[in-house]
């Protein structure tokens, strides 16, 4: 009995995908719950694993575009695991020694044309230039003579043949012969480029900046870690203290917890917050929901599960819809200063940084702080200058009096 491998339905809005890569080889036995292939569609990549175990059949090579519903491969349920499975594989390695074989004695020509010259044949090569390892010699032995030489000088043709060979060794490569690699763009990274063009081109994007003493929170991270990861087994870091800091000021400014929707604004009077995650197929931004009713153990703990998930190429659907505001920290890349392109239809997103110690001024005295640049992203249509360089300041308050997020002032 044969059971069919289908691409399973992601949603409806993917109707395709891409097959990006195969975990087994055709005539493999693989074990139920194994991971067969890996799948790009325009929102998430994604694996899927075995239903049952057999000898499995692939239909469709790598790197080709399927539809939801296709078979992509069958199971023999019947057939045993053989007992030398990995000898289709020992195959491979094979393939470029045979290929590499033939290209040694390519050379082998060159050097049976490099003939020694007389003195006089010397002269009479440095004279006209003639290439003497293009020349078939007539002398003793196949020694190419003076006589040879200017033959072959007054022969057209061969003369601009004769110093092409010479060229590249003195001469700089041409430009046309760079070195270049040509692939097919993902459906993922087809994605990302077009909600950042249609962010672009849809919203009124401005940015305002400011910067924020991360002294306090520092401090009180370092006081209380050990207690932390103690009783929760993860460690405290700045993105749930961002994730409070932002719900926060949401509720404090209503105006950025809001989309426009045709002629309409539509204001959330909920709290979900996208934290951007860098993967190799490209940026994801999961949504953790309900911000204001989690403590920071729990926003700790969703980042961390979500990052995880985005990497391995298991987040769902679900996980990445909806969302009223996104944080990305470019700062673990070193980032010191950007203008994030917000998430649309969202209207804002807040940049974070790398800190640095900076010389500050504190109460007339020039002191050197652990500082950070915030930048907050907005669709000025929806959201004026006022209102955004308010929301900013709420957030700096919060990060630089912690405090402030227990009492919600």
């Amino acid at each position: 009995m044969a059971t069919e491998v289908k691409i399973p339905s992601m949603g409806e809005s993917i109707s395709s995908g891409i097959l990006a890569a195969w975990h087994v080889k055709d005539g493999d036995y693989v074990e139920k719950d194994q991971a067969l292939y890996e799948l790009e569609t325009d929102k998430i990549t994604s694996e899927a694993n075995a239903e049952v175990a057999g000898i499995i059949t692939i239909n469709v090579a790598a790197d080709e575009e399927v539809d939801i519903g296709q078979v992509v491969a069958t199971i023999d349920e019947s057939a045993s695991a053989p007992a030398g499975g990995s000898a289709p594989a020992a195959k491979a390695p094979a393939a470029p020694s045979t290929a590499a074989a033939p290209a040694q004695p390519a050379s082998a020509p060159a050097a049976a044309s490099t003939h020694s010259l007389s003195p006089a044949a010397r002269k009479a090569a440095e004279e006209t230039g003639v290439n003497t390892g293009a020349i078939a010699g007539s002398g003793k032995d196949g020694r190419v003579t003076k006589s040879d030489i200017l033959e072959a000088a007054k022969a057209p043709a061969p003369q601009p043949a004769a110093t092409t060979p010479a060229a590249p060794a003195s001469s700089p490569a041409p430009l046309g012969a760079r070195a270049e690699t040509r692939k097919k763009m993902s459906p993922l990274r087809r994605k990302i480029a077009e909600r950042l063009v249609t962010a672009t081109q849809e919203a009124a994007m401005l940015t305002t900046f400011n910067e924020v003493d991360m002294s306090a929170v520092m401090q009180l991270r370092k006081k209380h870690q050990d207690k932390f990861v103690e009783q929760h087994g993860i460690k405290l870091g700045f993105m749930s203290f961002f994730t409070k800091a932002v719900t926060h000021a949401l509720q404090a400014i209503p105006a950025v917890n809001a989309r426009i929707e045709g002629n309409e604004i539509v204001t959330q009077h909920y709290y979900d917050i996208g934290v951007a995650v860098g993967t190799e197929k490209g940026l994801m931004v999961p949504t953790l929901r309900d911000c204001d009713k989690k403590s920071f153990a729990q926003i700790e703990g969703d980042i961390i599960a979500y990052a995880k998930a985005a990497r391995d190429g298991k987040i769902q659907m679900s996980d990445l819809e909806g969302g009223v505001f996104t944080i990305s920290n470019g700062g673990i890349y070193g980032s010191m200063l950007s203008t994030p392109i917000i998430n649309y239809p969202q209207p804002a997103i807040l940049g974070l940084h790398n800190i640095t110690e900076r010389a500050v001024v504190i109460k007339g005295e020039i002191v050197a702080r652990p500082m950070m640049y915030l930048a907050l992203s907005y669709d000025h249509r929806l959201i004026d200058g006022k209102e955004a360089v308010t929301f900013l300041n709420k957030i700096k308050e919060a990060i630089e009096d912690p405090s402030r997020l227990l009492f919600g002032i």
